[in-house]
């Protein structure tokens, strides 16, 4: 039954995940990306990792999706997206015929390593995800996290700035 579900669900995401890239519509681009996230969601739940699960709802679905939509309601997106061109469709199958070549080989040509890590499944159930994950990026990652903090800090910072300087040149 969860091999079933499983089929079902990574249909359903592979669907939305096409129509994130072909609908016409910037709206309907974001309810499909929407429905990917939820399918992503339910991935997580089924490898048994609910925080990551809450997390990508959370932040994803939620903060990342209505920032987007936000956006695209800023700049009055909605009419359609600009025309494809016959050159960038072929270039697009090129390159995903290429994807397709590449993972089929890797499939067929590899085996998984067996290489274990002392983190196990019986560890995961007994500490639990949660606190596994915070020990990961505040103790043993914490430069790491602190860095990429600093470098989206600086971002968020430059792009006010510079939508400042924007919107007062367009005023003058």
């Amino acid at each position: 039954m969860e091999q079933i579900y499983f089929f079902i669900l990574a249909i359903v995401a592979i669907i939305s995940a096409v129509l994130v890239v072909s609908c016409k519509s910037p709206i309907n681009n974001a309810v499909a990306l929407m429905m990917t996230f939820v399918c992503l969601a339910n991935f997580y739940v089924m490898l048994h990792a609910p925080f990551m699960a809450a997390v990508q709802i959370m932040v994803y679905a939620g903060a990342i999706l209505m920032l987007i939509v936000f956006v695209i309601m800023l700049l009055n997106l909605n009419t359609t997206m600009i025309q494809k061109t016959s050159h960038s469709v072929v270039g697009a199958m090129t390159l995903a015929g290429l994807v397709f070549f590449q993972l089929y080989y890797m499939f067929g040509h590899s085996s998984p390593t067996s290489i274990k890590g002392e983190i196990t499944n019986e560890v995961v159930m007994e500490v639990g995800h949660t606190q596994l994950l915070g020990q990961a990026i505040f103790v043993d990652f914490l430069l790491p996290f602190e860095i990429a903090s600093v470098l989206l800090l600086v971002a968020v910072v430059g792009a006010v700035v510079l939508a400042k300087r924007n919107s007062a040149s367009v005023q003058e």
